[in-house]
């Protein structure tokens, strides 16, 4: 045994054997397939010890060359928005039985966590009118790919209809998961920034377990849902939306629409953009569903007292039952996230997300306006849109070198779409939230009119 490492259960001997039975002569051999030239040997540099001032210090100076939005207004979304975060839920969600707890193993004297994560399932539901969500997911994109895996197993069918206008991200883990369950994942294309409703028909087939669309979509415009829904049950499959739920504060809930599944990302209800995450996934189903979603499903009950209580009522995942009958591995509680959304919720109340989704609505159709009164940006869509849209800039635009000024002048700018729709070079996708001012907003517009 090696002084050096004394608590490492391994001799040279362990060592040697394994290396044997693999079929190589040393450790190093291991990592042929990394080019010499670039790996790394010795200490990594890294200054002395540093007192807790100079600690300090020295992690406040690394935090600051973040562009975040406390110093910059933020005109990116895609995905990640930059709304007010009130500081209750911050208060809330510091309280150590909150961030510390886990995945409740014991769940019934978890009572104070099963309620939060009650609170945010009965908040999803009344949201997307659904019968049935469950206690979050990773995020909104998994939940996408998760509601594909569903339809798949309930129609007992292999052909997943998306539209393009989904998120790309969440589109390429809808592929991903479709590899692993051997599913056919077929686009459809968008004419005016919406599903090209032709299209969709001529896609949907016999075999289709599920059309999948997003609304408001990513380019920010609102799918006609009415329209879609018997399109994707002419087949007997599901239909499935994605939305933001910020959004459903105006907009009619998917579920009154007839849809089966319901997916989003929580982000916007109280939880921090924070570079990229983490988020909180929600997911809701019609009632006939309800045994095939992934994940858990917290229930309310009384004890033998008649006192309320709540409990695990559904747990559908591989390490509570037999894992050919799982319908998902999902793990990681998100219910520290989820419990921000419900707080968010609970403290705007339905009057507060009516104003809030209004005031999206408002501001980001001024800013449309006054984007397109300038020489040279244009609106390539008149579809609906709630608060993200596209912008047409001129063709000799360089939209990263346009963004690198933004951000001198103060601004975090809009989206690239070309990086993920090659028609779209030189178009870029603009969100404007209820944080934005009327004077960044035309100050925004006048430096975009300045540098194109």
């Amino acid at each position: 045994m090696s002084v050096k490492h004394r608590y490492l259960p391994m001799t040279d001997r362990d060592r040697a054997d394994m290396l044997r039975t693999i079929g190589v002569d040393s450790v190093e051999e291991l990592f042929r397939d990394i080019p010499e030239p670039i790996r790394y040997r010795g200490t990594l540099p890294m200054s002395g010890a540093l007192d807790e001032i100079s600690l300090l210090k020295h992690m406040k100076q690394l935090a600051s060359r973040n562009a975040d939005t406390s110093q910059y207004a933020s005109f990116l979304g895609a995905g990640l928005y930059d709304h007010h975060v009130p500081v209750v839920i911050n208060h809330i969600i510091s309280r150590s039985e909150f961030y510390t707890a886990y995945t409740p193993y014991q769940p019934e004297i978890s009572q104070g966590e099963l309620q939060a994560i009650f609170e945010f399932q009965s908040y999803i539901c009344e949201l997307t009118g659904m019968k049935v969500a469950n206690a979050s997911m990773y995020d909104g994109a998994t939940a996408l790919a998760e509601a594909g895996a569903l339809a798949s197993g309930a129609t007992q069918r292999k052909q997943i209809v998306v539209s393009r206008t989904v998120h790309p991200e969440a589109r390429e883990i809808m592929r991903t998961t479709a590899r692993g369950l051997n599913l056919d994942v077929v686009e459809v294309d968008y004419a005016d920034g919406v599903t090209d409703l032709e299209q969709l028909k001529a896609a949907v087939t016999d075999d289709t377990a599920a059309v999948i669309v997003q609304s408001p979509n990513f380019f920010g415009c609102i799918e006609d849902l009415v329209a879609i829904e018997p399109i994707a049950h002419s087949r007997k499959g599901l239909f499935v939306v994605s939305t933001n739920p910020m959004s459903l504060g105006l907009l009619e809930a998917p579920g009154k629409l007839g849809a089966d599944i319901v997916v989003g990302d929580a982000q916007p209800l109280g939880i921090h953009p924070a570079f990229g995450g983490p988020t909180c996934g929600f997911f809701a189903v019609s009632e006939p569903l309800m045994r095939r979603m992934p994940g858990r499903i917290v229930g309310q009950t009384v004890d033998r007292d008649g006192k309320r209580g709540f409990v695990l009522t559904l747990q559908a995942r591989e390490q509570h039952i037999r894992r050919e009958k799982a319908t998902s591995n999902i793990c990681s509680n998100q219910a520290l996230l989820a419990l921000c959304a419900s707080v968010y919720l609970s403290t705007m109340g339905k009057e507060g997300i009516r104003e809030v989704g209004s005031l999206n609505l408002q501001k980001s159709h001024y800013a449309a306006r006054e984007l397109a009164k300038l020489e040279g940006p244009s609106l390539p869509f008149t579809a609906p849109f709630f608060n993200e849209f596209v912008v047409s800039l001129p063709a000799n635009a360089n939209i990263a070198d346009l963004n690198e000024r933004l951000l001198e002048a103060g601004f975090i700018g809009g989206l690239d779409l070309g990086r993920y729709y090659p028609e779209l070079q030189n178009h870029m996708l603009v969100a404007v939230t209820e944080k934005r001012t009327k004077a960044e907003i035309d100050e925004f517009a006048a430096r975009l009119g300045e540098l194109v």
